[in-house]
């Protein structure tokens, strides 16, 4: 596999002190081992099936993160081991989480989904009711979670500008709710950008 591309992602997050997270859906064993051995240590998959089996498949000490929807009766297939979960975007989700985690003593970092992109499918909450749930649900009750930042996804489009405009909203959004809930002190990661844009994600505040 050529690491070319690979090495020069990393010079261009350099200056941003951002993190890459390689999204290994649709790659084979081989590519994602050539990542490994080239430095990489944090994957993504969108599919809880496909997690399970990667995470047998590849090096034990691969940090596994999970960017797809997540439905609640999966969520003890890989609460034991899950380094983070980017896409939370319901308090029952979170709740079903925490409950799975304590039962291992783990807390899980998360990241709550927003909704940002036009397509009908872009899951996440509406900036207003997770205010609103953030606000009236007893998050702060849910000690096997950590809430660590937010989550969203861009429109499918080539428009820049309006791909730079949805990753402004949710910095606003970000910056907002830090202000706000301040109770929730590890909240300071931005999980947005994807291969088509992640330089305008940068440029706009991404972490990761």
């Amino acid at each position: 596999m050529d690491l070319t591309n690979y090495n020069q992602i990393l010079e261009t997050l350099k200056p941003y002190h951002a993190q890459l997270i390689a999204v290994s859906k649709n790659q084979s064993t081989e590519a994602i081992l050539s990542l490994y051995e080239a430095g990489q240590r944090i994957f993504a998959e969108n599919r809880v099936q496909m997690l399970l089996a990667r995470k047998t498949e590849l090096p034990s000490d691969i940090e596994w993160h999970l960017i797809g929807s997540l439905q609640k009766n999966k969520v003890k297939k890989i609460v034991e081991w899950i380094s983070m979960i980017h896409s939370v975007d319901s308090f029952e989700l979170a709740e079903t989480i925490h409950k799975a985690a304590i039962q291992y003593n783990r807390v899980i970092p998360i990241l709550l989904e927003i909704k940002i992109g036009t397509e009908s499918e872009k899951q996440g909450f509406e900036y207003t009711n997770l205010l609103a749930s953030l606000s009236t649900d007893p998050w702060i009750n849910l000690s096997g979670i950590q809430i660590s930042g937010l989550m969203g996804m861009a429109s499918f489009t080539e428009n820049s500008h309006q791909i730079q405009s949805e990753f402004r909203k949710l910095k606003l959004y970000f910056e907002s709710i830090k202000k706000l809930h301040p109770e929730y002190t590890a909240f300071k990661e931005l999980s947005m950008g994807m291969s088509s844009d992640y330089k305008i994600a940068l440029e706009e505040g991404s972490t990761m």
